[in-house]
């Protein structure tokens, strides 16, 4: 049963969506709201005047709380370290920032004595749920409002949000002839609707803003070293950094490449199949370096099993189930295979592509002399005569019968 409200937070982007929420909510609950934006380092263009903007538009109070290392190192650099990626190109940029902005919304909620949390997820994307499954984890005294869900909520597509806005002189920068979906943190932006909404359309040069198209990337490559301790990056060419500076530096020397654009129909939870095109520059950067430490650090059943965890954890961060004890429980199985995840990778940018050029690490498993062609003491080939039969005895077996 729904109870009369007194105040309510509002996850806050200053977006098309959260603009036309903020009013609607003023108008049909007639309580204080407190607009709420998380600074995940999505750049000034979005923040600069979020706070006059909000007050703008209806606000009572406006937060802004900068969760920008927090975000890279303790949610980005997880799903680095796990090895995270939804149905094999997707580097979750929006899912894994959602359990954070809700989390960080629930603490201004109960700092401010709200009795309600509001989103302006739609009812039919993913988003609603990363935002509700972090309410009920962590707060579940609280109201959840969702204006899209509510039968009483008249701005059911873009366009009609557009009109409402302008009916109440809020500004937007959408309009009808520039009408992308984006969402923008330090990790990604991602891009949905308009042209992409027809998977037969190529994505137009002019879509990408990390990035610079591939036919327009420099025709000399760009290395960068990374060095990883215990599976995270520690710094960039010799120089410790921060998370966060960490990947805002990956991604301008990424874009400049057009490193980590991606075009992707996905399987949405809600079980619809969606268009988006996604940037994912430095993350793509770190992806690929990680993989090759782990590649001769790790042993192979070790290397293998964690294959299989990485698919379920991307599965749960996409789901918004950060909050639970199942993903608590995979952190500790991947922060114990990290513990030898210890060196430094040269990762070449070229046209679009992160490649390997050298990895080293003072912990490595890899034996150039087994490896070697040249035959030595380390390896007695005539071994292996006995193993491939003992290992082939079952297929043996069948194939006589």
């Amino acid at each position: 049963m729904t109870r009369k409200v007194k105040k309510i937070v509002l996850a806050y982007s200053g977006g098309l969506d959260t603009s036309v929420i903020l009013p609607w909510l003023k108008e049909k609950y007639g309580c204080s709201v407190v607009a709420f934006a998380a600074d995940l380092g999505q750049g000034s263009e979005e923040l600069d005047g979020i706070k006059g903007k909000a007050l703008a538009s209806g606000a009572d109070k406006c937060v802004v709380a900068d969760l920008r290392k927090e975000f890279a190192e303790q949610y980005c650099f997880k799903i680095l370290t796990a090895g995270a990626i939804y149905e094999q190109v997707y580097m979750l940029g929006t899912s894994i920032a959602r359990p954070l902005i809700a989390k960080a919304q629930v603490d201004c909620a109960l700092r401010e004595g709200a009795d309600a949390v509001a989103h302006g997820a739609t009812g039919k994307g993913n988003d609603q749920v990363r935002f509700e499954l972090t309410y009920m984890a962590l707060a579940p005294q609280l109201q959840i409002i969702a204006p899209w869900k509510d039968p009483s909520f008249e701005l059911t597509s873009r366009e009609a949000a557009i009109e409402y806005a302008k009916a109440r002189n809020i500004p937007i920068a959408q309009t009808k002839k520039k009408i992308y979906s984006r969402d923008r943190n330090l990790w990604h932006i991602s891009h949905e609707g308009a042209d992409l909404e027809d998977p037969a359309n190529e994505p137009l040069d002019d879509l990408w803003v990390m990035s610079v198209p591939v036919s327009k990337a420099p025709n000399k490559p760009a290395y960068v070293n990374v060095e990883f301790k215990s599976g995270v990056p520690v710094a960039i060419d010799g120089h410790r950094l921060p998370g966060h500076e960490l990947v805002e530096r990956l991604n301008t020397l990424g874009g400049r490449h057009a490193v980590g654009q991606v075009d992707l129909v996905e399987n949405r939870l809600v079980g619809i199949k969606s268009r988006g095109a996604y940037e994912t520059p430095g993350g793509t950067i770190l992806f690929e370096a990680h993989r090759a430490l782990e590649g001769i650090t790790l042993d192979r059943e070790t290397l293998h099993y964690k294959q299989q965890v990485s698919l379920k954890y991307a599965e749960m961060v996409y789901y918004g189930q950060w909050f639970c004890p199942l993903r608590e429980a995979l952190d500790a199985f991947v922060a114990s295979t990290q513990r030898n995840v210890t060196g430094s990778v040269r990762v070449k940018c070229f046209k679009g592509r992160a490649t390997v050029a050298g990895v080293t690490s003072p912990k490595s498993l890899y034996s150039g002399k087994l490896a070697s062609f040249t035959m030595g003491s380390e390896y007695t080939p005539s071994d292996a005569t006995g193993f491939i039969k003992l290992f082939g005895l079952q297929m043996r077996g069948r194939g006589r019968r």
